[in-house]
């Protein structure tokens, strides 16, 4: 049978025999695996503390990042924060972190620290809990830890303005799903003859297809992904994110996914373009990395510079990349302080030399942390 028979690949009769070309994939495979031993080979050299700190960036980073696909945007320091707590590693002075947060990192630090352990339906259902604690996604009342029901029609994947709206997949109706989803737990928690790396891209895409939940089926879908690489890795601590990769090419992701539920069952297409993307994300993580270090350094450095607690958090802010130029608004805001306040703590740092200020100009002026390179 092929694709021009059938709407979607679920409705193909040879569902889901998936096919794909592994001479086509090798080299994908390959250039995978030299990125991964690269970046365990420099991980290798930098002691527990700084893999500890490369982990929780990573970890924060995917966490954020696999809700900012879904258009949600979750509180930075608080997902950091949280995972901290939860690692046992040592940030400083913890951020408050509300529910939602939680559950997106209970999940996430689910789905890698306990990589080997049986996937099951109550561990799905769980994993769904988590993610909508009050029972609502947005202003409507779900079915939470369960499969959807399709009361209100059919599961589908639409965008568009209210009555011009473009179709872009639709689920398996909600009677099949207890068939579907013990198919697809006996084979993710069987043995199979794919790849490990080949068998994370196609739990990824499996799971997406059968949309099992009323929502959150995307984030589910990344953190089974997420769950098998771990096991590719011989290691629940993560490294690199693909969730953040995805977001960084979320059209293309859209898109892959479309013309493969649309497609046939061979789908080397779409675990080509997860093997390229997961190389991507591994190689980004060499910048994280290089985050972490410098980072590193910098404390280091000003070790003995009595801070307060304002400082320390901007401080961090600069680290780990701020967006646009911060000014002393900038800084009474995200600090929570008055203006004097906040020109004191800025000009205490200008006189010690942790800060300066920009030689760009404008309305205002801006500050950013001093090249330790400059003074040494």
């Amino acid at each position: 049978m092929n694709s021009g028979d059938y709407t979607y690949i679920w409705q193909a009769s040879d569902w889901p025999s998936w096919r794909f070309d592994l001479a086509t994939l090798a080299r994908s495979l390959a250039d995978v695996s030299r990125a991964q031993g690269l970046l365990m080979g420099r991980l290798a050299d930098v002691g527990m503390t700084l893999r500890d700190q490369a982990s929780l960036s990573a970890l924060t980073e995917d966490v954020v990042k696999t809700s900012e696909i879904e258009g949600e945007q979750l509180n930075v320091e608080s997902v950091r924060s949280s995972i901290a707590r939860r690692l046992g590693v040592d940030i400083g002075a913890l951020t408050p972190v509300d529910r939602h947060v939680e559950g997106v990192v209970e999940m996430v630090l689910d789905a890698t620290a306990n990589c080997n352990a049986t996937v099951t339906r109550d561990r799905l259902f769980g994993w769904h809990a988590a993610l909508f604690p009050t029972g609502y996604s947005g202003l409507v009342r779900i079915n939470v830890g369960g499969w959807r029901d399709d009361a209100t029609g059919p599961m589908q994947v639409v965008s568009g303005p209210l009555g011009r709206q473009r179709v872009h997949f639709e689920a398996p109706p909600a009677d099949w799903l207890g068939f579907e989803a013990d198919r697809f737990l006996a084979w993710a928690n069987g043995s199979s003859n794919e790849p490990l790396l080949i068998k994370a891209g196609l739990a990824h895409l499996w799971f997406v297809t059968l949309h099992p939940f009323d929502d959150g089926n995307g984030r589910i879908a990344r953190a089974i992904g997420d769950l098998f690489l771990a096991r590719a890795d011989g290691s629940p601590q993560r490294f690199y994110s693909l969730s953040a990769q995805i977001q960084r090419e979320r059209k293309a992701y859209y898109d892959i996914l479309e013309r493969t539920q649309k497609g046939s069952l061979d789908v080397t297409e779409w675990l080509t373009w997860f093997l390229d993307t997961l190389h991507r994300a591994v190689d980004q993580a060499q910048h994280t990395l290089d985050a972490v270090l410098a980072n590193t350094r910098f404390w280091q450095h000003w070790a003995t510079t009595p801070l307060n607690e304002r400082q320390v958090k901007l401080l961090n802010r600069l680290l780990d990349g701020f967006e646009g130029k911060l000014t002393s608004s900038k800084w009474a805001a995200i600090a929570k302080c008055s203006p004097d306040t906040a020109l004191r703590d800025i000009n205490d740092l200008l006189v010690r030399g942790v800060l300066r200020k920009t030689d760009a100009g404008g309305r205002s002026t801006s500050y950013e942390l001093n090249d330790l390179a400059d003074r040494e």
